[in-house]
């Protein structure tokens, strides 16, 4: 009896992929880390007192009553939002997206407040001064692409880089008329919200 030949054998089954381990916390600090740096050195070269970038426009303290209340009100928009596209494509890929984190116990508000200080150092105490508001939201969308891993051009990625630069200028425009420590309380909201959320809804389907 002859063996059969090998385009008549059935081919082996794939093994199944490996599912990619969850983005740690201590990744999140260190992306802080990098932005904080960069934006350190940005500022060092570009603006005459450094330090002013946490006492302008207005002082910390007010910053921070107001940042408060702008911050809260954020996030019972972020909320609302979410509530009203709960069905949506967009709102299940944003989850998708940010379901990869490590939500676990108190990981939420540490990558939340990791993301509002890397990020508004960056972009808004670094580079919103050399470029303007608008500019750096469409780069805050830019760099935000790899993230939400926008697949094409359709309803749910527009609305998803809608409210990607949409939040941008707000906090944008938190930066400049109140200050640094203001916008990164609204981001930090934001965040922790999202975060949340999406916890929430991954552990609702795993039940």
């Amino acid at each position: 009896m002859t063996p059969p030949a090998s385009s008549d054998l059935p081919n082996p089954p794939k093994p199944p992929a490996a599912a990619r381990p969850p983005i740690r916390l201590s990744a999140q600090v260190l992306t802080c880390l990098v932005m904080c740096l960069i934006a350190a050195a940005i500022i060092w070269f570009t603006q005459d007192v450094p330090l002013a970038v946490f006492t302008r426009p207005a002082a910390p303290m007010w910053q921070l009553v107001i940042g408060q209340g702008l911050a809260l009100l954020a996030a019972a928009v972020s909320y609302g939002l979410y509530r009203l596209g709960a069905s949506s494509e967009s709102t299940a890929r944003t989850i998708a997206t940010y379901a990869r984190l490590d939500l676990a116990g108190f990981n939420p508000l540490w990558m939340a407040l990791a993301a509002a200080i890397g990020e508004e150092m960056l972009f808004r105490a670094a580079l919103q001064p050399l470029l303007g508001v608008w500019i750096v939201s469409l780069l805050f969308l830019v760099t935000h692409v790899p993230v939400y891993r926008f697949r094409k051009l359709d309803r749910a990625s527009l609305v998803q880089a809608a409210g990607v630069f949409g939040s941008s200028v707000v906090l944008g425009l938190t930066f400049q008329y109140v200050g640094l420590i203001a916008a990164i309380l609204v981001h930090l909201w934001i965040d922790i919200v999202g975060l949340l959320v999406v916890r929430a809804a991954i552990r609702s389907r795993t039940m």
